[in-house]
């Protein structure tokens, strides 16, 4: 990964977030319960392809599936924005309340 590509990363992960409005505790509680069995699911989705991925660069010689790579990357940012919901460092909610960018 190139450095241009680690500062559109970091962009994604730490740039400006839009204006968020702050939910009852009620609501909090349901979004985090959601975002959980989501987090779940998508531990499970990375497990899948990281051995999708790895099974791929031993029959091509060390090759990586760029597109697999790529929504590695879009998944790890997705989970990351999730758990600064879940620890409530952003009251931005990830997708799909907000843009998947």
């Amino acid at each position: 990964m190139d450095r241009n590509d680690d500062d559109r990363i970091e962009g994604r992960l730490n740039g400006d977030q839009p204006k968020a409005a702050r939910d009852g505790m009620g609501m909090r509680l349901l979004y985090m319960v959601i975002l959980w069995l989501m987090l779940s699911l998508s531990q499970t989705v990375l497990t899948l392809i990281t051995v999708v991925q790895f099974v791929i660069m031993l029959v091509n010689t060390g090759q990586r599936n760029q597109r697999l790579a790529d929504f590695g990357t879009d998944l790890g940012i997705w989970m990351a924005k999730a758990a600064r919901y879940q620890s409530a460092a952003s009251e931005v909610k990830p997708w799909p309340w907000t843009d998947l960018d």
